[in-house]
């Protein structure tokens, strides 16, 4: 598969270098078969430095290298940029877009008739093949071209294809959860220093819970409010620590993050 990919990214921002990254580390592609296209020099600069890959300011350049192209711009840059490769587009071109809130009906009418596209929403733990990713096809997209996309997102996470309205969803809660989770790492680590522990050993220590906690959902299949009980000894610190996060609505912030995100994702796809 790594000589018959060629990979080009529209935007060479964080998100496709953590793509790319990830599309190498698992031996899907090679430097040689990608190149990241951006017109800011220090966005190129990062994508080379971080995949071995070749830049270039010419988004029709990258369209000429490639077969699969992975649209990686904001939404407020997708018309523009679409605009600069339409005429570049051929059959041959599968299109991934990772652009936030745009619709597939919006991709399309950008493109020449005919084009196949899917709208992605993966995350930034795609650079260490952590990624929580989902997908949807558009009008032309093939059954084959569905089965690549799983392949490429497979390989750097999990992936699973959805209906198109789903993916704001998806956006409010993997998308953006990385950011949340960041957040509970830090303020865990605050806690262990506020409590004694040096920061390195605090931080290490957190990072390590969160993990080991979210292998326990994956790999026992339990739900996570039984693996809680089985923390949650009667009479015990658990449970105290348990009823401050619940004084403090932590669970309804959560919640409240998500639908959030969510909506703020469906607003910029009207834009």
């Amino acid at each position: 598969m790594a000589d018959d990919l060629k990979i080009g990214f529209l935007g060479a921002g964080k998100m496709a270098s953590a793509l790319a990254k990830g599309f190498l580390n698992a031996g899907l592609t090679t430097p040689a078969n990608l190149i990241g296209g951006d017109i800011v020099a220090g966005a190129r600069d990062a994508f080379n430095v971080s995949t071995g890959a070749r830049t270039t300011e010419s988004n029709p350049e990258v369209c000429a290298a490639a077969n699969i192209l992975v649209l990686a711009v904001k939404p407020n840059q997708v018309t523009e940029t679409l605009e600069a490769v339409s005429s570049s587009l051929t059959k041959n071109h599968l299109l991934l877009s990772i652009a936030a809130g745009v619709p597939l009906e919006r991709l399309e009418g950008q493109l020449p008739p005919g084009s196949r596209v899917i709208r992605v929403m993966p995350n930034t733990p795609a650079l260490v093949s952590a990624s929580a990713s989902a997908y949807a096809l558009g009008a032309n997209a093939t059954a084959a071209d569905g089965e690549l996309a799983q392949k490429l997102l497979g390989a750097i996470g999990i992936a699973f294809q959805v209906k198109e309205y789903l993916l704001d969803a998806v956006t409010g809660l993997s998308g953006s959860g990385p950011a949340y989770v960041y957040l509970t790492i830090e303020a865990l680590s605050d806690g262990g220093v506020a409590a004694g522990l040096p920061r390195d050993i605090a931080t290490k220590l957190a990072a390590q819970t969160v993990l080991g906690a979210a292998k326990m959902v994956l790999e026992t299949g339990q739900h996570p409010g039984v693996l809680k009980d089985m923390v949650t000894s009667p009479g015990g610190t658990t449970i105290e620590g348990l009823h401050e996060l619940e004084q403090a609505g932590t669970r309804a912030a959560f919640i409240s993050a998500v639908r959030a995100a969510t909506e703020k994702s469906r607003m910029l796809g009207q834009g």
